[in-house]
Parts: C-alpha cells; structure tokens; sequence
C-alpha cells in the first residue's frame, strides 16, 4: 500500500466538490426513503442507481477520450466499489426498509472516527493532532443532539429490541465504507476520478443483481406497480446522488486529507435536517440548533488542524 500526499489543486474546485459532496448527500438519506417508500426493493434500487450512473460516467469518460479499460485500475476500483457501495450504502437502503433515516444518519455519521481508526498510515499524524480528535468526538455528539428526540420516541414507540440487528448492520456498513475509501485513496491508479468511479458503480451495480434475486426482490416486485415519485426519487440518486455526488468525493479522497473530506458524515444529516425544514415544513427545536452549532463547531475543529500543521511546516521552513 502506497501512501500519497494531497494534491495542489484549484482552491475553487475543492470547495465546489465540498459543496455537492455535502449538499447532495444530505438529501439522498430522503430520496432513498421516497424510493422504497414507492415500491422499489432495496437491493433492486441499488442495481437501477448504480449500473445506470456508472454506465452514464463510462460513456462520458469515452467522449472525452479517457482510457477506459485498464485491468489494474478496474480491479481496484472494484474492490472499494463493492466496500464502498455494494455494502456501506446498500445496507444503508436496506435498513431504512424499517429504520428511521435519522438513526441511519447518527449511526453513518460515525465513519470520521472510523477513518481516524482505520488510516493505519496517518495513525501518528491523527491520532496525536488534539484539533482533529477533539473536532471528531464533538461532531458525534452534535449529530446525537441533532436527532436525540426522534431516537427516544423511536424506542419508547417500538422497543431498543427491534432495532438493534438494523443498528448493527450500520456500524458495519459504515465500516466497510471507511475501509473502501481509504483503499480507494491509497491504491493510487493512473485513471481519472471520474473513471475509477465509474467501475466502482458498475462493480457495485453488478452485484446487487444477484442479491435482488437472492432477497427474492426480482421475482415479486412489478415495476408498473412503482409510483412516479419513486422513479424521480431513483432518478435523483443517480444523477446527483452518484454521477454528481460520488465522483466529487472519490477525487477529494484524492486531494485532499481523509479526515477532512469524512467531515461530509457530519454535515450531510444537518443538510437533511434543514431541507426538511424548508420543503417539508418541519420544525426544529433547541435541541436541533444546539446540535447544529456542535457539528459546524467539529467541522472547523477539524480542519483547524490542517491549518496548524501547514503554519508548522511553513515556520520550520522559515527558521
């Protein structure tokens, strides 16, 4: 395993991929919602969203004349395609058949920390850098006061009992994403970002095909039976939520530090949080401000650290 440095790149670029990697995520935690919730099988939709978004990347990585089919780099990006994709996101799918996405988010929201855990080669850059480890424990909890109340009515409503399999699930899926990123960072390929996403899609894709089978999905699902809204809701997923979304955060992977790009974890559920509030005309609470101050609080918390360590290397240079 090769370890690389973040790139120069154009500082507007970044906070472009930042944007839509924060923005759009934030809403595909709802569509998800509003694709099952019209019919569609989680295993199902998850081969619809990926072999679709990743068919649509390939073809406009040929159109710009990019070299496609390069064994090595189809083979790597297959592995953290099916980490990434296949099980961090298709257990978040699958889950949400019966979970709140607002435990889905607390529980996804972990993966920051997974990174710091799992980058054995920033071990002694992260784990010794206070900003970063500070900013990360109080990102988590920001994200627990964000939805600490619908947590508690969901288990005086239902029981702990009942979702504690699904909770499970999360944690391992949120693992095994933090695992494919941090393989896709460090097994550094000659592809584009936009290629290697490509493959990860269509490997992902690929695999839930059978696994619709498997679950049973494909023999009694009917298509006609899928509302409009579902379909606009698939829809969403693979043109922002993948084409757009996923191939902003596989080249921010790339250029910039993990532990800043895992940031998206904690901003996505603020995103869903105030879009509810603005389309859907929720209400937010005390709580619900409290918790969004902690999680902006974290973010620049962590970056703060990134900030510190260039003004170090910048004096050491200096003297």
């Amino acid at each position: 395993m090769s370890t690389s440095t973040p790139k120069k790149v154009s500082p507007l670029m970044v906070i472009i991929a930042y944007a839509i990697v924060y923005i759009v995520w934030g809403s595909t935690y709802f569509s998800i919602r509003v694709a099952l919730q019209g019919g569609f099988p989680p295993m199902l939709l998850g081969a619809f969203r990926f072999l679709l978004a990743g068919v649509l990347l390939l073809v406009w990585c040929a159109l710009r004349g990019e070299k496609l089919f390069i064994l090595k780099n189809v083979l790597n990006a297959s592995v953290s395609g099916v980490l990434l994709l296949f099980i961090g996101i298709g257990v978040v799918m699958w889950v949400e058949q019966t979970l709140p996405s607002a435990m889905a988010a607390i529980l996804v929201s972990a993966a920051p920390i997974w990174f710091v855990l799992l980058d054995y080669p920033k071990w002694a850059e992260n784990l010794h850098n206070k900003w970063t480890i500070t900013g990360l424990i109080i990102g988590f909890f920001g994200v627990i006061l964000l939805f600490a109340e619908q947590v508690i009515k969901v288990f005086a409503d239902k029981g702990i009992s009942t979702n504690l399999i699904g909770m499970a699930m999360l944690i391992i899926g949120s693992m095994c994403w933090t695992a494919g990123s941090i393989y896709s960072k460090y097994r550094a390929t000659s592809g584009s970002g936009p290629v290697n996403a490509a493959w990860q899609m269509l490997s992902a894709g690929i695999l839930f095909i059978p696994a619709s089978f498997i679950s049973g999905e494909v023999q009694h699902v009917s298509l006609s039976s899928i509302t409009t809204s579902a379909w606009m809701g698939m829809s969403y997923l693979v043109v922002f939520g993948s084409v757009a979304a996923f191939s902003a955060y596989v080249w921010l992977l790339k250029v910039r530090p993990i532990t800043q790009v895992s940031t998206y974890a904690y901003v996505n559920p603020v995103v869903a949080v105030l879009l509810g509030i603005f389309f859907a005309h929720e209400h937010i609470t005390f709580w619900q401000i409290v918790g969004l101050g902690v999680i902006l609080g974290s973010v620049l918390l962590i970056n703060m650290a990134k900030y510190h360590s260039a003004k170090s290397i910048k004096l050491k240079a200096q003297s």
